[in-house]
């Protein structure tokens, strides 16, 4: 049976889950994720996972932060002026929040504190600096 490699088109299918169990994503009850082995369009842990497996084969890895989101970095935590923010926009500790960057990316961004003068933001990505455990179960390869 052949087995994934670079530049396959792959749909698999995966659950994501912390340290505790407590599952953070996955595809299990969707569309299973398609992707080109590669192309750098997932994790990199997670893809090196899927090369070598065949054809509804399933493997479960636990991958460090340095193969998923990084470490957690405290130079990604920033104090921004209040006035950014729209001022009817109500702002809480713990609030995730989506912006666009200069390129129009996505950018996620996580309150930790705020003020009538500053808002204490966060922008590691949630998941930063966790170890994550997937099980991956390879649908097709094409």
């Amino acid at each position: 049976m052949a087995k994934a490699k670079q530049n396959d088109n792959v749909k698999v299918h995966y659950t994501c889950s912390l340290h505790d169990g407590t599952i953070v994503g996955g595809t299990m009850n969707e569309a299973p994720l398609q992707f080109t082995l590669g192309k750098n369009t997932v994790l990199p842990g997670f893809e090196e996972t899927v090369i070598g497996m065949e054809e509804g084969e399933a493997r479960d890895v636990t991958l460090a932060p340095e193969k998923t989101f990084g470490p957690h970095r405290e130079d990604l935590i920033k104090v921004m002026d209040r006035h950014i923010f729209p001022s009817d926009q109500q702002i809480e500790s713990g609030m995730i929040l989506h912006t666009k960057d200069k390129d129009g990316r996505t950018v996620v961004l996580t309150v930790l504190d705020s003020d009538e003068k500053t808002v204490t933001i966060d922008l590691n990505h949630p998941l930063a600096g966790k170890e994550l455990s997937f099980h991956i179960n390879l649908v097709a390869i094409s």
